[in-house]
């Protein structure tokens, strides 16, 4: 297993990690299965979306903010994160990727994100490669 750090530096941003994920899926010398991102955090997440376009990114975090916003005076968690939890929960925490002749397979718009809901902190992205049998 590896673990990526990913410095965060605003409360809610995704971050385009597929060349530090390429980088390690290289390293690692995994030519065809799988690698599996996991986001061992309770509010950051990771998702597949369309890279080419930085609108797209704008527009998610734009409308997660609508659908979950910060301060509701609803939520009880203490800790005021409570919309960290829930985006975190509607995004996801991991996100599997085949490897083929030692690329990820993504389709032509397609990068991996991490997701940040409650930052600026350091968090981590674990990856575990698996061989194709």
């Amino acid at each position: 297993m590896e673990s990526l750090t990913v410095p965060t530096t605003q409360r809610c941003q995704m971050i385009d990690v597929t060349a530090e994920v390429q980088a390690a899926v290289r390293q690692a010398g995994l030519t065809n299965g799988c690698v599996v991102c996991f986001v061992p955090h309770t509010t950051a997440g990771i998702t597949i979306q369309e890279n080419a376009d930085p609108d797209v990114v704008h527009d998610v975090l734009w409308k997660l903010q609508q659908l979950v916003p910060h301060r509701e005076a609803s939520y009880l968690h203490g800790e005021g994160n409570s919309d960290a939890h829930i985006k975190c929960s509607l995004i996801g925490m991991s996100q599997m990727v085949l490897v083929e002749d030692g690329r990820l397979v993504l389709g032509t718009w397609q990068g991996l994100y991490f997701c940040e809901f409650d930052g600026p902190r350091q968090r981590r992205l674990l990856l575990q490669f698996l061989p194709a049998a």
